[in-house]
């Protein structure tokens, strides 16, 4: 990260590796009356720009669509945002989808994550 200062004077921080923080926003209920249910997992706060979002969904027959992650967002504050979609059937979440994950990762080191059930979610 750097700042440039008139004159052209630049001063450049390390902020060496930030984890983001990894929140899962869960479907609706109204998107669920509707037979459908979207997962949204907001990664916020990191550094540097080349984490990867990524999901991961366990349950028997579950075939979720995996939205690609967004580019990674520059804040005012020099750390970067992500967000990443998961959309499957409502049936899928009440029934098939035991858990879900929203891993982040950088390089080889270890990630993280953040999981969340429709057994957490009211069905209400």
């Amino acid at each position: 990260m750097w700042y440039t200062f008139g004159g052209g004077t630049r001063l450049e921080l390390n902020l060496g590796r930030v984890e983001p923080a990894l929140t899962v926003l869960p479907p609706s209920r109204s998107e669920l009356a509707q037979g459908k249910a979207t997962l949204m997992c907001l990664a916020n706060k990191g550094f540097p720009s080349d984490w990867s979002v990524s999901w991961k969904v366990s349950g028997a027959g579950v075939s979720a669509v995996d939205h690609r992650p967004s580019p990674a967002l520059l804040l005012k504050d020099g750390l970067y945002s992500w967000s990443v979609g998961l959309t499957m059937t409502a049936q899928q979440w009440r029934e098939g989808a035991v858990a879900v994950s929203c891993e982040a990762r950088q390089g080889s080191q270890s990630p993280v994550s953040h999981t969340l059930s429709a057994l957490q979610c009211s069905q209400d």
